[in-house]
């Protein structure tokens, strides 16, 4: 998250923790397009990432409101909730479904190419995907947080529930092994 976005969570927080109803609308507008983003890399279902997302902000709500809960970082709870509910989605056995035609390529912005690899048609995006499904679920969970969400390695430590230290060594982790795959692919 960048200085703005920080600042404008902090003024969501206030208001939420004051029990300003009125600020759940607008929280919804700045944040669903990242929790569906998150979600639907990982269950790869449109219809289900819309679902999930909704349900992340329903207990969202829920937390807020009828347990009268405070959130100290809501960035942070939004995208552990996320975490929770795609847990939930494979515990029960879901399969993956195909993804649908460039669906990844739209979702996907110019943040993933911090990765250092070159991501200049189709078949790029397809090879990282697949390079991506290889990887240890961490691993894979800590690239997206980085590179496709841009979140720093401060936030995500509090998603992970992991010292900033580690989240960096898990990350050049996660690349190294990322990079190793992609190349096994290409060979």
């Amino acid at each position: 998250m960048n200085y703005t976005e920080k600042i404008q969570e902090k003024l969501f927080l206030s208001r939420l923790n004051s029990f300003d109803t009125e600020v759940f609308i607008e929280i919804y507008r700045f944040y669903v397009d990242r929790i569906y983003r998150y979600i639907f890399m990982r269950v790869r279902s449109k219809e289900d990432a819309e679902d999930m997302a909704s349900e992340v902000f329903k207990r969202t709500w829920e937390y807020i409101y009828k347990k009268e809960n405070n959130i100290a970082y809501l960035n942070a709870f939004f995208f552990q909730t996320a975490k929770n509910l795609i847990t939930d989605y494979y515990r029960k056995g879901r399969e993956d479904k195909p993804l649908e035609d460039n669906e990844v390529a739209r979702i996907t912005d110019e943040n993933q190419q911090d990765l250092g690899l070159r991501i200049d048609d189709e078949k790029d995006y397809s090879e990282i995907e697949k390079a991506l499904e290889l990887l240890k679920d961490e691993y894979r969970e800590v690239i997206v947080y980085y590179h496709i969400e841009s979140f720093s390695t401060s936030e995500i430590s509090k998603i992970m529930n992991r010292s900033k230290g580690a989240v960096r060594i898990l990350l050049h982790r996660a690349i190294k092994e990322l990079k190793k795959h992609i190349k096994s692919t290409n060979v």
